[in-house]
């Protein structure tokens, strides 16, 4: 068949290089303009059109996919598919009328559970033991679309959302070419989700980073796992003396799960032997890596080396 991808993050780069490898054609790949990226906030292409450039595919490159200008464009390609992975646009109906077939899209969730912007990160920040890939036919409404196929993996308890992202789009590049394939022979059909076992994961933002001591230590290790690599946690050391200290937490771990608040949440219990525990809504948390601002990374040895932090200080 003849493909139309679109897509921009690097969630999306496996399954366009596997349809690439596929006898399948990619005709045109689309993707979100250049924009500034990092430190230096160079003009720099997203993933998905650095891996079309490498591959020498075609690539398109509009402000805004459903102009009606572009939608003519696509449509003289006489795409068979469309097939959207991580592109951060709502393809409006004439847009996914320019392909025969419609389209289909690659998301990282069990839908109906986690429709939207950051499945992944939703998932791992409510504690989920299970998720996976679900690909499904194209519709006006948000992840709303009929189920063409779906695979499940379990979460590990130490996984982030980088990591997991990872396998997750592998999976996905492998499903979403058994389903090209299924519907170009005609041996696949949809299953309508069920609208009352929905649930959202809307676009991060950074203030989902700040951490709460009132939540459980389990709760907040798992935040943590889920806002890896982005917006990351922090929090502040509300110091005896001088003004508060803004900080990453890169790594945590849950040094007690269950027990009863030892202090008011947001306390530091102990921090000595390289350890800083600190007590939550539930449990305690032991912090092993962070980040103080306008410093590099630190193991939690390294940090109390450096700062004098004390049992009954303040974290908030």
């Amino acid at each position: 068949m003849r493909i139309a991808y679109m897509g921009n993050g690097p969630f999306a780069v496996p399954a366009l290089e596997s349809l690439h490898a596929s006898p399948h054609e990619v005709v045109q790949v689309v993707a979100r303009p250049d924009r500034p990226r990092g430190k230096s906030q160079r003009i720099e292409p997203g993933p998905v059109a650095l891996t079309a450039t490498t591959l020498g595919l075609s690539l398109a490159q509009p402000d805004d996919v459903n102009a009606e200008s572009f939608v003519e464009e696509l449509a003289n390609l006489a795409p068979d598919l469309l097939v959207v992975a991580d592109f951060g646009q709502i393809l409006r109906q004439r847009c996914l009328d320019a392909a025969s077939k419609g389209g289909i899209n690659i998301h990282a969730s069990l839908l109906p559970s986690y429709r939207g912007a950051a499945p992944i990160a939703w998932a791992i920040y409510h504690g989920e033991s299970e998720t996976g890939v679900t690909i499904i036919q194209m519709s006006r409404r948000l992840d709303s679309g009929g189920i063409l196929a779906m695979e499940r993996t379990p979460i590990a308890s130490e996984e982030t959302a980088g990591e997991l992202e990872v396998r997750l789009a592998q999976m996905g590049a492998t499903l979403a070419c058994k389903v090209t394939d299924a519907l170009q022979d005609g041996t696949i059909s949809a299953t309508e989700q069920n609208d009352s076992q929905a649930s959202l994961a809307p676009k991060l933002t950074k203030d989902d980073g700040k951490i709460d001591w009132n939540r459980t230590a389990r709760q907040l290790h798992d935040q943590t796992r889920a806002l890896d690599p982005w917006p990351g946690c922090f929090t502040h050391w509300v110091r005896p003396e001088g003004a508060p200290v803004r900080m990453k937490l890169l790594s945590v771990d849950v040094a007690d799960p269950s027990g009863a608040p030892s202090a008011v949440p947001g306390t530091v219990v102990e921090a000595e032997g390289g350890k800083l525990i600190i007590a939550t809504g539930t449990g305690t948390l032991s912090i092993a890596r962070l980040q103080p601002a306008g410093k590099k990374p630190l193991d939690t040895a390294s940090f109390l080396r450096g700062h004098r932090v004390r049992p009954g200080d303040q974290f908030e």
